[in-house]
């Protein structure tokens, strides 16, 4: 991907996505041990808050005001990502996510959806492939790893829409999946 307008920024922008399970959060938790910035993954919060409102998954009660909760944490992140000061910022997950799910899900949503994706935009997407093995389910995380996969391929289909340029990420342990990354940036 080049969007020419992003080489101005001084703040790059990078995310790590990948279907549930896939090793996001680990990579996140560890650049952030090394002192990288980096934003964490919005729908924990948005589900664990339902959840303490006796919404056990608001994301199968209501995908449309969950989706719209993320997408606002997301495009929020974004815009204080473009303020740090910091060369390189990483994001767990990224606005288009939101439309990947709707996507698995076969849910509607608004022009609006569409329209951030095109005007917040990131400058380089690390893809984690599924991973069976390191899978594990959670309080947060309701998919099998069958539907962990499917949401895999929405997510590829739905940023190459977006003009992105995916760089797959290798299965390995977290120290050989940073430098990977690191040696990419």
């Amino acid at each position: 991907m080049c969007f020419d307008f992003l080489k101005e920024m001084n703040t790059k922008l990078i995310l790590i996505i990948g279907g549930p399970g896939s090793g996001k959060t680990t990579l996140i938790d560890e650049l952030t041990r090394r002192g990288y910035v980096c934003y964490p993954e919005v729908s924990r919060a948005v589900t664990k808050k339902a959840q303490d409102q006796g919404i056990d998954q608001l994301f199968l009660t209501e995908p449309l005001l969950f989706s719209r909760l993320l997408l606002e944490g997301r495009i929020d992140q974004h815009k204080n990502a473009e303020q740090e000061d910091a060369d390189l910022v990483f994001i767990d997950r990224g606005i288009p996510d939101v439309l990947a799910y709707m996507h698995y899900t076969g849910d509607e949503y608004p022009e609006s959806f569409d329209l951030a994706c095109k005007q917040h935009l990131y400058h380089q997407i690390f893809l984690l492939p599924p991973w069976e093995s390191i899978y594990v389910s959670d309080a947060q995380r309701y998919e099998d790893f069958e539907q962990a996969s499917q949401i895999h391929e929405h997510l590829v289909d739905t940023y190459k829409k977006y003009g992105y340029d995916l760089i797959e990420v290798p299965r390995d342990t977290v120290d050989h999946r940073i430098q990977f990354i690191l040696d990419k940036v």
